[in-house]
């Protein structure tokens, strides 16, 4: 089956899901976006509602479907899962949303799937690796939402410290998408000049560090902050996916952190987590010459066995199940 590469389909119509429809609809990217739920009445009224917002947009034409109905999709955006609770850490998530993986990946890959499978749901990089095991696809078709937001809110956050455009910070946070991520501050700059130079031209001359650690903390703990008041995270990340979406429908060759299995780069493997790469029409394209300096490998490696032990208490290296 031929790619039509102006339709996406959206697995899951909880909050992420739908908010992820509604921005790729205004986006004008697709011309066809499918929405498939386990609840179908769900399904159905989300895109009805969405599709009213049409006459102001780009024609698009959304409605519910099933798994035969996406198969042609450019981009599969998998967004289901149980949602994070106040309190709950993305990786208290696992058990419940590998298994709620378990029976939708296959669906996906046994209709001989020749798009992007990009996942969206939490914890995403344990389910961007169980995406993999479980649909055989290549890894550069097969990846994660990963520290494309945390980075966006690091731009975010450091664009109110500094009192500059957030599109002219160039900085990421990498690593787990998650209690184990950190900002990579010895490449991070505004349009080129390093960061505490930055700082100083603005006025602040003292404690760079403890300003860097309290924007890096600020940003690790957002979703936290959301969620405690007002129980879900839905429009920053969906944003982050109609960005993602953009580099491939558009194949941008942006520079982005999405969460990607790992191959030997800083002596990781196996395992999938956020460092900067080429996305276009093929996916991930390559990876690029990131630099890191000895404090900030080791975090990644610590970040990477965090993720490790996680892998191994699923079974997901196993999946014959």
């Amino acid at each position: 089956m031929a790619i039509n590469s102006r339709k996406v389909g959206i697995v899951g119509c909880g909050f992420v899901g739908s908010a992820t429809a509604f921005a790729l609809m205004q986006s004008g990217l697709f011309s066809e976006i499918v929405m498939l739920d386990a609840d179908t009445a769900k399904a159905e009224g989300e895109a009805l509602d969405i599709s009213h917002g049409v006459p102001f947009s780009k024609p698009c034409d959304i409605y519910a479907g099933d798994y035969d109905d996406i198969a042609d999709s450019s981009i599969i955006v998998v967004t289901a899962g149980a949602a994070q609770k106040p309190g709950e850490t993305r990786l208290d998530l696992i058990k419940k949303n590998v298994g709620i993986f378990k029976s939708i990946i296959p669906e996906i890959a046994k209709r001989n799937f020749k798009g992007i499978l990009l996942i969206v749901a939490n914890p995403v990089d344990i389910l961007t690796y169980a995406a993999k095991q479980l649909s055989g696809l290549p890894d550069n078709r097969v990846f994660g939402s990963g520290t494309v937001l945390d980075s966006a809110r690091l731009r975010f956050n450091l664009s109110e410290h500094l009192g500059v455009d957030p599109r002219s910070i160039h900085a990421f946070i990498i690593g787990e998408h998650g209690d184990s991520e950190f900002a990579a501050w010895s490449s991070a700059n505004v349009s080129g000049v390093e960061i505490s130079r930055f700082c100083e031209m603005r006025g602040y001359f003292h404690d760079h560090d403890a300003a860097k650690d309290n924007i890096a903390e600020e940003v690790k703990n957002a979703a936290y902050d959301i969620i405690s008041k007002k129980r879900a995270t839905y429009y920053g990340v969906a944003m982050a996916t109609k960005r993602i979406c953009e580099a491939i429908i558009r194949d941008e060759k942006s520079i982005l952190p999405v969460s990607s299995i790992q191959h030997g780069r800083f002596g990781i493997n196996d395992v999938a987590l956020s460092i900067p790469v080429i996305v276009g029409k093929d996916g991930i394209e390559s990876e690029i010459p990131f630099a890191l300096n000895n404090e900030e490998i080791t975090k990644l490696r610590d970040s990477a066995k965090t993720l490790e032990e996680v892998i191994k208490s699923c079974d997901l290296e196993l999946d014959d199940e």
